[in-house]
């Protein structure tokens, strides 16, 4: 369909020099949108590939990253691996790498080189720490970087720091150079001036530690770690019902904890207590107020606390683990062919005009090589 969603960027040629989650992350968003993303892999391939093979034998990473795109292995050591390599990008509109600083330049492959000979190019360098200051040449991983950011300083319980359960500073760093890429698009149609992007994972995932940083920074507070309760707002957390399962609630008004005490813990007269009158009252005496909820919710199995709180309007979330989660009733599901059968993926969260996307193919290793090779000689 002319106006479908997965064609919005039919015509486009992204060449992506990629490994493992950032830079895949941004090239599949291009390729669900119609782009046409060649993946330059090395001989034996992104490493991605072998993170575990619990999807019908491919990784788990892999599949969610790699749908839609062609598959070239090339040796770009070899000269006549390089130059085709070269010629591609020639034609490229937009080239994403996310090797280590330096690598390109060391291949006689420089970015600014790129751009000058085609004006209307854009790049996209996803690294670990961005191309200047002390860390640029350090390796980069996710868990590091998360560590180093200090956001696994404020995720856990509080005798113990966390990391965050999925790749979220190469996740953010895809999606930093995703927006980016797209808004460099919508610049060059008004200019036909391509653009020079730079995307580290510590940046990317710095900016999404702003809150933290503006409270500490300028309000001299000390970050804890909560574990399942929010750090400033309470009730605001996990509390367990009298089956044992944990089910979190959400007060973020005045008038939600009037309802919260009068409908859900019997307890009208509770919002007059000097101790609970204010969230912030509250959270200074979150211990009691706590104990209290908790004697509650110990009464009644989840079913029936969710029933009391739905009726008075108070949000609310369960615990689930990953056997409740893949059997969640609001889950939207697409699938993707892979060479050893469909695997079926949850949906990309948007959905334009009503319509789930469809999703290419994942691609075996090199698996259009032959035909990549012979179009760019």
């Amino acid at each position: 369909m002319a106006n479908s969603p997965n064609r919005d960027l039919d015509g486009l040629l992204v060449i992506s020099l990629e490994q493992a989650v950032a830079a895949p992350y941004a090239a599949s968003r291009l390729a669900d949108a119609g782009a046409r993303v060649i993946k330059v892999e090395r001989p034996e391939g992104d490493f991605a590939r072998g993170y575990d093979a619990d999807a019908n034998g491919y990784s788990s990473y892999f599949v969610w990253l790699n749908r839609g795109k062609e598959s070239v292995a090339l040796d770009l050591k070899q000269p006549g691996d390089l130059k085709i390599f070269k010629q591609m990008l020639s034609k490229a509109d937009v080239f994403i790498q996310n090797l280590m600083p330096g690598a390109l330049d060391r291949l006689g492959v420089s970015m600014a080189d790129l751009r000058q000979a085609d004006r209307r190019l854009i790049t996209c360098d996803i690294s670990g720490y961005g191309a200047s200051g002390p860390f640029a040449q350090m390796k980069a991983y996710d868990f590091l970087v998360q560590a180093e950011v200090g956001l696994a300083q404020i995720t856990g319980a509080p005798d113990e720091p966390g990391r965050v359960g999925v790749s979220i500073c190469d996740i953010a760093a895809g999606m930093t150079a995703h927006a980016a890429i797209l808004q460099a698009l919508v610049a060059r149609a008004k200019t036909g001036e391509g653009r020079a992007i730079e995307v580290s994972l510590f940046h990317a995932l710095a900016d999404w530690m702003n809150v933290p940083y503006l409270q500490h920074h300028y309000g001299g507070r000390e970050i804890r770690r909560p574990g399942l309760h929010h750090p400033t707002i309470a009730p605001y957390g996990a509390y367990c019902c009298g089956d044992d399962r944990m089910l979190l609630i959400s007060i973020q008004n005045e008038r939600e904890w009037l309802r919260l005490c009068s409908d859900v813990l019997d307890q009208p007269d509770l919002p007059q207590n000097p101790k609970f009158d204010s969230n912030v009252h509250r959270v200074e005496n979150r211990t009691s107020l706590d104990a209290i909820v908790n004697g509650v919710f110990n009464q009644y199995s989840i079913d029936k606390i969710a029933e009391k709180l739905q009726a008075a309007q108070i949000a609310f979330g369960r615990l689930n683990d990953m056997d409740v989660f893949t059997q969640h009733p609001q889950n939207r599901f697409v699938s993707v062919r892979t060479s050893s059968g469909d695997v079926q993926l949850l949906s990309p969260g948007a959905i334009v005009n009503g319509i789930l996307p469809r999703l290419g193919d994942v691609p075996d290793l090199g698996q259009h090589s032959a035909a990549i090779r012979e179009e760019f000689s």
